[in-house]
């Protein structure tokens, strides 16, 4: 069978860093199951420890995960004081960062130094950068996807997440909680749309269908089962939480014995963003 009509499956363990339990996920996850990459948080309470198993498992593919919301910033408060509230964290509510970032312009400049510093750290720890995705999803706001493609070329970014959970298979793949996975398949619809056009035109890379964003912590054995039988040639990012604590139950799901050999069976290819990261004239991975 000819490379291209294989199918390919990046395997991502997103807040890769945010915990002790995350990192062991992680590895252990990489080591004895099917994941294949991680998106480290430079901020996280255990982003050292992560940058250290990363260093010692060159086969995990590893990236940034920009974090802008819901987490600590990189540089001091007094450095970006309009992207923090008085506990010195960034905004707790990603959809009021947002609205923020398009609304008050003069926060662009804040933005643009916390992106770098973080990107910094990143390179400092010794990684390379992989790709590039958001903390919940940051990545694809229209002011963030700007400032980050601004400096693109010269971080040498090749691939970012383009986050498009197709809608009606995941209907058939999941029960429940159909408003936030209605509104969120929506949303990010339109924001890949607007997206993917300025990835082509900046020459960096995504996968054809990303999956996980409508689970939403919730990337179980049954889910990954069914979701391995219905991917069609080409290449695809699944992306979870794992970790040895909540989201234990994703972790479980990678390591799966079941999940393994529905692999082998299929003949899926599982491979890091790195091994694909040719881009096409759209944009597309080829």
């Amino acid at each position: 069978m000819a490379d291209e009509a294989r199918i390919r499956l990046v395997v991502n363990a997103d807040d890769f860093g945010s915990s002790r339990g995350a990192n062991a996920a992680v590895l252990r996850a990489h080591r004895e199951g099917i994941l294949t990459s991680a998106s480290l948080m430079v901020g996280g309470d255990a982003a050292e420890e992560a940058a250290a198993i990363a260093r010692e498992n060159p086969g995990l593919g590893v990236g940034l995960h920009l974090a802008l919301a819901c987490a600590r910033p990189v540089l001091g408060p007094g450095q970006v004081p309009g992207l923090v509230g008085g506990d010195g964290r960034l905004d707790a509510s990603p959809a009021r960062a947002g609205l923020r970032f398009f609304l008050m312009r003069g926060l662009r400049r804040e933005l643009a130094a916390e992106i770098e510093a973080q990107l910094g750290r990143f390179v400092r720890m010794g990684l390379r950068a992989g790709h590039l995705d958001g903390h919940c999803n940051i990545h694809l706001h229209p002011t963030v996807l700007g400032l980050v493609l601004e400096r693109g070329r010269d971080w040498g970014l090749r691939s970012m997440r383009l986050t498009r959970d197709p809608w009606m298979l995941n209907l058939r793949l999941a029960r429940g909680r159909h408003g936030y996975r209605a509104s969120h398949a929506m949303v990010f619809h339109l924001l890949s749309m607007f997206a993917g056009r300025r990835l082509g035109r900046a020459g960096v890379g995504h996968v054809d269908r990303v999956f996980g964003l409508l689970q939403n912590d919730r990337v179980n054995e049954e889910y990954v089962l069914g979701l391995l039988g219905r991917l069609g040639p080409g290449t695809h990012e699944l992306y979870c939480h794992p970790d040895e604590g909540a989201h234990r139950e994703e972790a479980e799901a990678l390591c799966s014995d079941r999940v393994r050999a529905r692999v082998r069976e299929l003949g899926i290819r599982l491979v890091r963003h790195e091994d694909v990261a040719r881009v096409s004239a759209n944009g597309r991975f080829r």
